[in-house]
């Protein structure tokens, strides 16, 4: 695949050096800026975009680390994958990562662009949020929760799993961790330390991407049995739980100057982070549930923050295929949106020209980057039951609103870590 973007990207080089004035031999190296950046557009893998940029000293300069594909979604593949054989059940290991074994021609097809994270820095970590660009990720072993921004390899750290409020008791010593946690009823349960590190986390967004000058962004997190809501704040060493209680939360957003969240039943919770006390503020949103919103079967419920001020809520919603495929796929969409102001959840049947991303990645609306592939939505597994099995198929796909299909995609492989969306 790289061989034959190279010689795209030779044949143009070569036109430009033959048909410019230029006549020295570093016509290659003084293509135009726009031109090359224009090109680079074209590789849809990450790994293929880097070794564009080893053709030479001045393309590597030019090129920026983070590719300039904007406002365009990028699905992030843990390299180490299992192919799955439906037919007899039997998982085969694949080669030593890094041959070109992962078909990725699909992708191409629907202009999603991608990038492969090293085993390396996933065979210690589970993935519970992709944000601005970032990764949440927690440590197996260490129950460290950390930002990693996989184009820079960049690191910021979160507070420790340890001290969100529903943690009793964290006793570490030479025989390995345990954690005493609540549990559905408010009761408590011991855990390992490997097990509770990797239920404890289900979902973490943050309001802003963080830098090496401002460590001023913030985090909201859905976290433990009973899915309740902490809240991170610059320099704070624990997580602090949200005013609420008894409820199970199913997704979390910061829009504007608030968070606001949504529980199974479809009720909206608003929470204001700009208070004069430092203290969060709010609860119960005064607008009921969708009235269609079908809480007997199996969904889930995500909140999207509007260009025009409204919130959209998208549900949706699973079924057991017929086939030997294990695990629940999603079958429906309904869209809700909430116009700013308003009192009331109309639906909504089309997104004109904006798409959908969701997932354990921050829920968000993005406008769509080439005409005629908006009123889509781009979806990824966030089952966090089917992310403590070893491998799982994923339910990773798009949505067309315009014709009402599915696109599946990467259908033959297992992961060991669910691929997610993600938004340079």
């Amino acid at each position: 695949m790289f061989l034959l973007y190279f010689c795209v990207v030779f044949f143009l080089s070569f036109i430009i050096a033959c048909t410019s004035d230029m006549g020295d031999t570093d016509g290659w190296a003084h293509i135009d800026e726009d031109l090359l950046l224009e090109i680079s557009t074209r590789f849809f893998s990450y790994d293929d975009y880097i070794q564009l940029g080893l053709v030479c000293k001045e393309w590597r300069l030019k090129l920026p680390k983070i590719p300039n594909a904007n406002n365009v979604p990028w699905l992030l593949i843990p390299e180490e994958t299992e192919k799955n054989s439906y037919e007899d059940e039997e998982i085969v290991q694949l080669p030593v990562a890094g041959q070109e074994i992962l078909d990725t021609h699909g992708l191409k097809e629907r202009g999603i662009y991608h990038v492969m994270l090293p085993n390396m820095q996933m065979q210690n970590y589970v993935i519970r949020g992709s944000s601005h660009g970032w990764l949440i990720m927690v440590s197996l072993s260490e129950g460290t929760v950390l930002l990693l921004n996989p184009f820079t390899n960049v690191e910021f750290s979160l507070p420790h799993i340890s001290t969100f409020p529903n943690v009793i008791k964290y006793e570490p010593d030479n025989h390995g961790d345990e954690y005493t946690l609540l549990d559905f009823q408010d009761r408590s349960e011991t855990f390992d330390c490997d097990s509770a590190h990797k239920i404890q986390l289900l979902k973490v967004v943050i309001n802003s991407p963080p830098d090496c000058n401002n460590h001023n962004f913030m985090a909201a997190a859905i976290y433990g049995f009973q899915r309740r809501l902490a809240f991170y704040k610059p320099n704070d060493m624990r997580w602090v739980e949200f005013p609420t209680r008894n409820t199970e939360f199913e997704d979390v957003i910061f829009f504007g100057e608030k968070i606001y969240a949504v529980n199974h039943a479809g009720q909206l919770y608003e929470f204001d982070t700009n208070t004069k006390s430092g203290r969060l503020e709010g609860g119960i949103h005064e607008v009921r549930p969708p009235s269609r919103v079908d809480t007997s079967t199996l969904t889930i419920k995500y909140l999207i923050g509007c260009a025009n001020g409204s919130l959209l809520m998208l549900v949706r919603h699973f079924r057991t295929p017929l086939n030997r495929r294990r695990y629940d796929e999603t079958y429906k969409f309904d869209i809700y949106e909430l116009k700013k102001d308003g009192k009331k959840w109309s639906r909504v049947y089309n997104l004109d020209d904006y798409i959908l991303m969701i997932g354990f990645t921050s829920s968000v609306q993005i406008p769509a980057s080439y005409p005629k592939t908006g009123n889509q939505i781009f979806f990824s597994d966030n089952m966090i039951e089917k992310s403590i099995d070893y491998a799982v198929a994923q339910d990773l796909g798009v949505f067309s609103l315009e014709n009402r299909r599915f696109y599946r995609l990467l259908l033959d492989m297992k992961f060991f870590c669910p691929p997610l969306w993600l938004l340079p």
